[in-house]
């Protein structure tokens, strides 16, 4: 019988499989309905996968828009097409001696709100075609620089050629190209040689269990599913007299007033039922002078 349970499941992926291959493996084993991650990782990177089952799915964007934790590890004087250790090698420099003073400087460059420009192998398109297939023909096209945010960047030196670094950046971050940026900053050229995503907003892979773990569980009651509720209690949730929650699930979008004014920057809300179960959400919307909240989704009962 599939399996009905609703959440987010945190899974801890290994190097080397893509995050489709996992979300099929997963798919397979809950016999669930619907299964989907929230966010894709390279196959050569490894860490926390969220992965939605049933209704879970429904709440991608939120962490899809999340804010992200990586630690990686970057070889200095080698620069590679992928900016990652799968590609071909461009260019290689020698490695100028590097200080604290030197990690100093690019933390605070490489820190606040930045302009990225994507690399060519990633899944942007131009003209309808995805930007790595150009790359693996050899080819390459103009990129505008895109918005990103770095919230915290950490730079430690482990010998003359690698440095590690742990960042916390906004979702469109390119860490690779972020590790080719820093390399050419230091004045030799870099490209990442491991990431590890140790965090998305505050779920935190040391919550996570590995795939062949996840194997071994004997019952689907077993699978250690985060509840919606959970997954999104960063979130500022309003609680809903049950008539409310029903004419909300009639699509009668007028109730949303009744959260009243947005607070700071927020962009959604979650509306929970008297005993605590997630109904809806609602997102913040500007389409018309002011504002307005707008049903996201609805959750079933």
């Amino acid at each position: 019988m599939p399996m009905s349970r609703s959440g987010i499941l945190l899974i801890d992926k290994p190097e080397g499989p893509s995050s489709a291959q996992i979300v099929s493996r997963v798919k397979n084993m809950l016999a669930a309905k619907k299964v989907g991650h929230l966010g894709t990782l390279d196959p050569f990177a490894s860490g926390l996968l969220l992965i939605g089952v049933n209704e879970g799915t429904k709440i991608a964007e939120i962490f899809l828009s999340g804010t992200k934790r990586y630690h990686g590890i970057m070889v200095l004087g080698v620069e590679t097409d992928t900016q990652d250790g799968t590609g071909k090698v461009l260019k290689e420099l020698p490695v100028p001696a590097i200080m604290e003073k030197d990690l100093q400087v690019v933390e605070k460059d490489f820190t606040g709100a930045l302009q990225q420009v994507p690399p060519m192998f990633s899944a942007l398109k131009r003209d309808g075609v995805r930007l790595y297939r150009l790359a693996r023909q050899g080819k390459e096209v103009p990129r505008d620089p895109r918005p990103i945010w770095i919230h915290e960047l950490r730079i430690e030196k482990m010998n003359e050629r690698e440095l590690k670094f742990a960042v916390t950046c906004s979702r469109g971050t390119y860490v690779r190209t972020l590790a080719a940026d820093m390399g050419r900053r230091l004045g030799c050229g870099a490209y990442l040689k491991t990431l590890r995503r140790v965090g998305c907003d505050h779920l935190d892979v040391a919550r996570a269990i590995r795939v062949e773990d996840l194997v071994k569980i004997g019952s689907a009651t077993e699978i250690p599913l985060v509840s919606l509720e959970t997954a999104l209690n960063h979130l500022r949730a309003v609680v809903w007299q049950s008539r409310l929650v029903s004419r909300l699930r009639l699509g009668q979008q007028e109730v949303l007033g009744q959260i009243g004014p947005r607070q700071g920057c927020e962009e959604f809300v979650a509306i929970l039922e008297p005993r605590g179960a997630l109904a809806a959400l609602a997102k913040w919307v500007d389409d018309m002078p002011g504002g307005r909240w707008r049903l996201f989704r609805v959750f079933r009962s």
